[in-house]
């Protein structure tokens, strides 16, 4: 009997820290692991950083320049089970492989005008400096986008190996998962 109790006290326990891990995962804070290249010299191929879900949770716009997490399923609605079931510990259980989570840096807002020619990268008719991009653009890559209302611009640091808005469109504001710490 008292080893019943001691079980059952554990088993209550372990229950109440996987909710509230869940629910600061969900609402706060959540841990990422960057895949691949695209944000380099910034961050690094499999470096691990902590970002602050209270933008997507309360729906904050970002500041140009911050480094996001996004999802890049543009295409379709995020729902509430989307956010259940991008934290690690479900996706520990789930084990799912796919990549649709990106690490990518807010280039444009609501309104804004941006054009690439030339290797170089316009907003709103103003040259951007970048100090932070691994080297410059190709210079046969060029296009012109207007951000729609709800939605960024981003792209990643090392411009030319990145999947960003410029392959995959602008992102809606609900599919910012949040901001890097």
């Amino acid at each position: 009997m008292k080893v019943f109790r001691k079980i059952r006290s554990w088993v209550g326990s372990l229950a109440i820290a996987y909710i509230l891990s869940l629910l600061i995962g969900i609402f706060l804070l959540q841990p990422y692991r960057v895949d691949g290249h695209s944000m380099d010299p910034t961050l690094r191929d499999s470096q691990r950083l902590f970002v602050s879900k209270l933008s997507h949770t309360f729906s904050y716009m970002p500041d140009y320049g911050d480094i996001v997490i996004i999802d890049s399923r543009v295409n379709r609605d995020r729902t509430f089970m989307d956010d259940v079931m991008e934290n690690p510990l479900i996706q520990l259980l789930t084990r799912d492989e796919d990549r649709i989570y990106y690490v990518k840096r807010v280039i444009g807002k609501p309104g804004d005008m941006l054009e690439l020619t030339g290797g170089q990268l316009y907003r709103n008719g103003e040259r951007l400096e970048e100090s932070y991009i691994k080297e410059e653009m190709n210079a046969f890559v060029g296009g012109i986008w207007e951000v729609p209302e709800g939605h960024v611009f981003v792209m990643g640091d090392n411009r030319n190996h990145s999947d960003d808005s410029r392959s995959i469109g602008y992102i809606p504001l609900n599919h910012v998962l949040g901001k890097k710490l």
